[in-house]
């Protein structure tokens, strides 16, 4: 019998693709040694990336520690390579590696590739287990199902269907679990994607495709492992943010669920959080970081488990000479482009705040500066590595850094909305960030804007979390008429923009955000895009890194 990986390998397996059903009972192949009843010990290892989204270079990371922003270097695909390669070495037999989304954009390589350029390397670094992230589907449906075919391990995610038409569901895309059997003991990975994808995304992107809930089948795949299966240990893949999966956590159907393994927020979770069900751990973002869980095995039975981050530091794993050529050769016909420079910042760029931030704030003053509304908006992106100055003192842009910032080139949008409707909007995009019920949260920041002012609390009930409102510099008027812009998002109804329903006279300007950057910083370079504080947060700090609270958990 040919071995699950040749038999993936060989192309027979198409239920993905042709929308078949894909097995529903999938475990590892060559574990019959594993099923012995002979009892072992030692210690089983699990190593987790995510999120890294197409950074194939050691870039720049930014830490809060001492009370201050820290960057160091951080990352690298040929980085991350040998840190996988040396933790797999301390445990050479009981290691299982996976990587749990946003594997295939966030870069220009990746945009001029549609993902394709991953595929190998992906390979190369020998995953044994995927799920799909909330960005697979940028470059649509089928294209997804290729890029995830191509990857020659399993994919588990139990909440995308094949959409059947009228809103009823078809098969499921991926199959929902796996199974691998280790020192006697037998492991379950349960994997659930953000179901908020159509809202949270341009509906486009994932057209073709239902989304559920877990909790829409989560006990029933808990209780399959658990007691069909005979699983020893749970393991629930998600990507849903560390918000909703601590809610998850404390939901009675996640009972029977060891650890959830978290992600696309970019929490660097150091210590498991503790749920009502479960803990949870989450391993930042970009390359940067690796989780890694140590189960303790004696006698064929867990007795203790331990859990660190460890950061992808390029000194202390060098690049991996196999991997590092093979980024070169596939970056190679698009290299120059990538490195070309097209403006300088005076201040270091980064996105890690959930108020403000410099990347965003450059995003808004070169829209403001084009359009010239009343109001212009960036969305709460949370991707995108931050960027320092080299040896020369100079932040440098790129054509590559700019598709960092902005790997869809949007055509820039204008539209007009009430001072009532942006009153309204402005509290549902407080409630999306800082919802108290953590499963309500968004998974990104708060959106971003110029020519408007505002001061909130973020701990204020629904919808009296707007304190004040300034435009052009007076009191927000509800009855008054404001112009806007943002980015267009690919299926959203001609009267949306950036969520904000019902505006009025939309219209697509022929320029896109890509342009429209070029073309400031042409004009402006260098830029120094300082912080305005345009929006106040009155009841917590100013430089929040995280929207989770009520937990045992800093993010550093």
């Amino acid at each position: 019998m040919p071995s699950r990986r040749k038999f993936l390998q060989s192309g027979l397996f198409t239920g993905a693709i042709l929308g078949s059903t894909p097995p529903l009972l999938a475990s590892e192949e060559n574990t019959n040694s594993e099923k012995s009843n002979h009892a072992k010990s030692g210690t089983i290892t699990f190593l987790q990336t995510t999120d890294v989204h197409c950074q194939l270079h050691p870039h720049d990371e930014l830490f809060w520690e001492n009370n201050q922003l820290t960057f160091r270097k951080a990352g690298g695909y040929a980085h991350l390579a040998t840190a996988l390669d040396v933790l797999r070495k301390q445990n050479p037999s009981n290691t299982i590696v996976m990587d749990t989304g946003d594997m295939f954009q966030g870069s220009m390589l990746a945009i001029k590739t549609t993902g394709k350029a991953f595929v190998p390397l992906l390979n190369a670094l020998n995953y044994d287990l995927y799920l799909p992230g909330n960005w697979e589907v940028v470059y649509n449906k089928q294209n997804m199902q290729h890029l995830m075919g191509g990857l020659l391990t399993p994919k588990v995610c139990a909440n995308m269907y094949h959409d059947a038409g009228d809103g009823k569901r078809g098969n499921l895309i991926f199959q929902p679990y796996q199974i691998f059997n280790r020192l006697g003991i037998k492991i379950g990975f349960l994997g659930y994607t953000d179901p908020l994808v159509p809202i949270r995304q341009s509906p486009m992107y994932s057209k073709g495709i239902i989304y559920t809930k877990p909790e829409e089948s989560l006990k029933e795949y808990v209780t399959l492992l658990k007691e069909q299966e005979q699983c020893d240990f749970v393991i629930l893949l998600s990507h849903l943010g560390l918000s909703q999966q601590i809610a998850l956590g404390n939901n009675p159907d996640c009972k029977g669920v060891d650890y959830i393994f978290g992600a696309d927020t970019h929490e660097r979770v150091r210590k498991p959080i503790q749920a009502e069900y479960t803990k949870i751990v989450e391993p930042g973002a970009f390359g940067s970081f690796i989780g890694k869980l140590d189960l303790r095995v004696e006698d064929g039975k867990i007795t203790g488990d331990s859990y660190e981050l460890i950061e992808v530091d390029p000194k202390k794993y060098p690049a991996k000479k196999e991997i590092q050529e093979l980024v070169e050769q596939i970056e190679k016909p698009y290299r120059a482009e990538i490195n070309r420079v097209i403006g300088y910042s005076t201040l270091p760029l980064y996105r890690n705040f959930v108020v403000e931030n410099t990347i965003d704030t450059l995003i808004v003053d070169a829209l403001k500066w084009k359009v010239n509304p009343d109001i212009a908006l960036s969305n709460g992106f949370r991707f995108c590595p931050p960027l320092t100055a080299g040896k020369d003192g100079k932040v440098a842009i790129t054509e590559g850094y700019l598709f960092d910032m902005l790997p869809i080139d949007s055509n820039v949008k204008t539209a007009k909305a009430t001072g009532q409707q942006l009153m309204e909007w402005l509290e549902k995009e407080l409630q999306n960030v800082f919802a108290q019920d953590a499963s309500k949260r968004f998974g990104g920041w708060l959106i971003r804007f110029k020519g408007m002012q505002i001061e909130f609390k973020a701990k204020e009930r629904v919808g009296q979390r707007v304190q004040k409102v300034t435009i052009g510099g007076q009191p927000l008027n509800l009855d008054k008429t404001y112009t806007l812009c943002a980015c267009e998002r690919d299926g959203d109804p001609d009267d949306m923009l950036c969520r904000l329903k019902g505006v009025k006279e939309a219209r697509l300007t022929s320029y896109t955000l890509h342009t429209v950057m070029k073309e400031y910083l042409r004009e402006f370079s260098p830029v120094t895009p300082a912080l305005r504080h345009d929006a106040t947060i009155l009841d917590a700090p100013q430089n929040l890194l995280s929207q989770v609270f009520g937990v045992d958990y800093t993010f550093r």
